[in-house]
């Protein structure tokens, strides 16, 4: 796996770190496991197939499903990650 720069140079985690091992354990099939380590991981996911099938299918209010799903995702990973920082509840 890749070393998190931002863990290594400043000792902290960042908003990505746990995403390579959550897909690792996707790929085993560990899907609550996945999702305990990083749970950012399936509206991430929703968010990159969408994005993906709209290359080849086109819909009517595709940009705001894409707004709605990025600030959904987003979300998920701050709450996630100050959860992870004891920064909110503790």
């Amino acid at each position: 796996m890749l070393p998190c720069l931002n863990k290594k140079l400043f000792g902290i985690d960042c908003l990505g770190c746990g995403l390579q091992r959550s897909i690792a354990l996707l790929f085993k099939g560990e899907f609550i496991a996945a999702f305990q380590l990083y749970p950012a991981i399936y509206p991430l996911l929703v968010l990159l197939l969408f994005i993906g099938s709209n290359f080849f299918l086109k819909f009517k209010y595709d940009w705001i499903v894409k707004v709605g799903l990025a600030i959904i995702t987003a979300l998920t990973m701050i709450v996630s990650y100050l959860i992870k920082m004891k920064i909110i509840f503790n």
